[in-house]
């Protein structure tokens, strides 16, 4: 064996080393800041060259597919469990609940679910799923008369985009779990029949809370 002959496994070591790091600190910085953290930013953070980020990642679409490509399985597991659900209704509530509760803990899986994000391959398959669970569970619950017939799978995909856009900043910026008080009336909203309405899970923002949450809602940097 020639001098030298084993000396490209420390350097796969430090490059698998280097991956793991920039992938660790993209991951808090997305989940921190959203996906518009700059990338010069999380190579810092990770203590590496900016080449050494891109010659991993050429590209955001490349960081961020390989950040949550295993991020958004519990969100597919939660909808496979609505889909059996006896009662179509409560099996919408419990999965909108649990996409929500993700939605308010880490903004960068909430700019993957309300945006759309090209070049991300891996989420493509959750969002084909979130659709064909929405859609089983509206027509469902349209045929057992508890959700009015006139709203179409757009009409609720558009509503919990919206809504969910705002959930990192509810929670930021307006009492626990605010979220759970505006999600309980757009379902409400959805209900059909005479039903009375349900009763809110939290109190409402006070005007200084919402002026907080629209403010974090606008234009901002992601430094």
């Amino acid at each position: 064996m020639t001098p030298g002959t084993e000396r490209p496994a420390p350097l796969r070591r430090d490059a698998r080393r280097n991956r793991e790091l920039l992938l660790a600190t993209a991951r808090k910085a997305f989940a921190a800041q959203g996906l518009e953290v700059p990338l010069d930013e999380i190579a810092r953070r990770a203590g590496v060259g900016n080449a050494t980020l891109y010659r991993h990642f050429p590209t955001r679409a490349a960081l961020i597919d390989a950040v949550f490509q295993d991020a958004l399985q519990g969100t597919v597991a939660a909808g496979e469990e609505a889909r059996t659900a006896r009662d179509p209704w409560e099996g919408l509530a419990r999965y909108l609940e649990a996409v929500f509760t993700v939605l308010a803990a880490d903004r960068g899986i909430n700019d993957l679910m309300t945006t759309p994000v090209e070049g991300v391959t891996s989420l493509d398959a959750v969002h084909v799923h979130n659709h064909q669970t929405i859609a089983l569970l509206v027509d469902r619950a349209q045929r057992d008369g508890t959700m009015r017939p006139d709203v179409t799978v757009e009409d609720v995909l558009m509503s919990l985009a919206t809504l969910g856009r705002s959930v990192p900043s509810l929670e930021a910026a307006g009492p626990p779990h605010a979220w759970r008080r505006q999600l309980t009336l757009f379902l409400d909203g959805l209900r059909a029949g005479t039903r009375p309405p349900s009763a809110l899970p939290v109190p409402g923002l006070t005007a200084g809370q919402l002026a907080a949450v629209l403010l974090d809602l606008g234009p901002h940097s992601s430094t």
